[in-house]
């Protein structure tokens, strides 16, 4: 080895498009109780000329695939953290992943010596180890992203301490009305006054409603051809709902282990909407949101069978880490399904309403292991959607943007051999293009995302009615902003199209899936696949 990093001048900062616009600092406070710090290009190493773009990671740990050599890895990063006075420490790879195919070893980073000048950093360490051995020698390493469902409720999108961390779910109605709010278009000089509008009660945003209708009207089995489909989510539960009883099923384990999260854990979002923040009462900010997924698929398809898990917290963010143990999980269950053994379940079409931002998606420093697990799940037959995310922005977020480019210029070559991963942008309830969402030619698809109509928990916040009286024995008040014990509410975000077009692609699978006690070859699940998304999407495999 040699500690004489090669001499290279530092590359000038490429002027980015507006539209290609990256998000703002996060305050440290959103980001503090997973370790998370935020990637600033004005200050970040630069190697082999690549301009970081902004993130959000863990501070003081790596990631190691278990693709690579974890024992050189872990070899050539002591060698550069040692003089830098920090330690690298192999920790227990998470016991979910251990007997798969997919997953990390995590790296703890920490301070070995008085000489330490710094604290740890994850970046630094990866950066200076690239500089003087080359990227080869750290491939498979890389941050532990923060993922943040429906890509509003990024830490990076919101610099106020006393902010929601969810500006496009968030339900109180004095949200955006007040100056002194950090999120109002007045206080701030790079928001946008019309992108603000969907924030509100009445425009969008999360509040109570009255459905008046009956549920949609689901078959039984004896009166479908084949099985049923099955539509999988990962986001943060599903709550107790009469249209859900019998359709959503939260159990499916892989060799009885737990996917995701379990309630011996923390307690689900879907079952107590108050979690974090002040001791008021307020709603949190995804609180909710698997529930409503689910009531999206079930107005799509009644007649999917749908799978929910949870690996979303009610205050937004996950580590990657946690997302890709999860997902390995979850495509051990279609693989083994499709290859008829023991302990698999079926999967057809898997709704993600999550994202973050890579720094370097454009180059050889991009880790896609992520990508390998959803690649897994493709070649199984399953149709994987992903939202596009609210941040008006056509920076690319994944896992949305592993899917195909309209350019074939995407970071991930196309292969028509595998079932496709569709990303989803949202539009308005006149079909036009929301302006919260994310658009470029990585997002192929639009379905509802604004204003959207859906199942909720019957949760009931802290605020109150503006006004409340009596008259002739009966109580009289103004509508209670987060009482949700009617079951309904509307919504706003990307992370709804998600579910909608996962449903419609369900809805096209209805008659055309193997019997029961029948499990079709991969080929014949992925060319189904296709055909379906080609009907109900227009995109074509060729």
């Amino acid at each position: 080895m040699t500690d004489s990093p090669e001499k290279k001048p530092r590359p000038e900062r490429p002027v980015r498009k507006p539209l290609d616009r990256d998000p703002r600092p996060p305050h440290p406070g959103a980001i503090a109780p997973a370790q998370g710090r935020f990637l600033d290009p004005a200050t970040a190493i630069v190697v082999d000329g690549v301009v970081p773009r902004p993130t959000v990671y863990v501070g003081p740990r790596l990631l190691v695939s278990k693709s690579v050599d974890v024992a050189a890895a872990v070899e050539v990063l002591r060698y550069v953290a040692e003089p830098l006075g920090w330690s690298v420490e192999p920790e227990d790879e998470d016991p979910r992943t251990v007997n798969l195919k997919f997953g990390y070893v995590p790296l703890r980073l920490g301070v070995a010596s008085n000489r330490a000048t710094i604290a740890p950093d994850a970046w630094t360490l990866l950066q200076q180890t690239r500089a003087q051995f080359g990227v080869s020698a750290v491939k498979g390493v890389s941050l532990d992203h923060l993922v943040v469902p429906a890509i509003d409720s990024d830490p990076m999108h919101d610099s106020s301490p006393m902010h929601d961390s969810s500006p496009m779910h968030d339900s109180s109605p004095m949200h955006d009305s007040s100056p002194m709010h950090d999120s109002s278009p007045a206080s701030d000089a790079r928001g946008s006054r019309a992108i603000a509008t969907y924030l509100q009660i009445g425009s969008g945003g999360r509040q109570p409603i009255a459905y008046v209708g009956s549920a949609p009207r689901r078959r039984q089995d004896q009166a479908i051809k084949g099985r049923r489909p099955v539509v999988a989510v990962l986001d943060t539960g599903c709550g107790e709902h009469p249209w859900l009883d019998g359709v959503v099923t939260t159990t499916v384990t892989l060799d009885g282990v737990t996917i995701g999260y379990s309630d011996a854990t923390s307690v689900s979002p879907e079952d107590e909407g108050d979690q974090s923040g002040p001791l008021d009462g307020s709603i949190d900010p995804i609180s909710g949101h698997g529930t409503f997924i689910a009531g999206l698929i079930r107005q799509r398809c009644p007649d999917a069978d749908i799978l929910a898990w949870r690996v979303v917290p009610s205050d937004g963010p996950i580590v990657e880490s946690d997302l890709v143990a999860t997902l390995a999980q979850i495509a051990e269950l279609a693989r083994r399904h499709r290859a008829g053994e023991p302990g698999g379940h079926p999967i057809d079409v898997l709704s993600l309403s999550m994202g973050y931002y890579h720094e370097t998606p454009e180059d050889a420093l991009f880790d896609p292991t992520m990508y390998a697990i959803l690649e897994e799940l493709a070649r199984a037959g399953v149709v994987v959607v992903c939202s596009a995310g609210n941040d008006a922005t056509s920076r690319p977020s994944f896992p949305a943007a592993f899917g195909r480019w309209a350019d074939d210029g995407g970071p991930i070559p196309f292969d028509p051999t595998i079932a496709p991963i569709l990303s989803v942008g949202a539009s308005n309830p006149n079909g036009t293009d929301a302006l919260f969402s994310n658009a470029g030619p990585w997002v192929r698809s639009y379905g509802p995302g604004a204003a959207v109509m859906s199942t909720m928990p019957a949760f009931r916040g802290g605020y109150e009615p503006v006004a409340r009286t009596r008259a002739f024995g009966r109580v009289r008040e103004a509508i209670d902003p987060d009482d949700f014990r009617g079951g309904f509410a509307v919504w706003s975000g990307t992370s709804f199209s998600a579910p909608v077009l996962a449903g419609t692609v369900a809805a096209g699978l209805v008659g055309a899936l193997e019997p029961v006690d029948d499990v079709s070859d991969p080929q014949s699940a992925v060319d189904l696949a296709w055909e379906v998304v080609t009907s109900t999407t227009g995109l074509a495999r060729s």
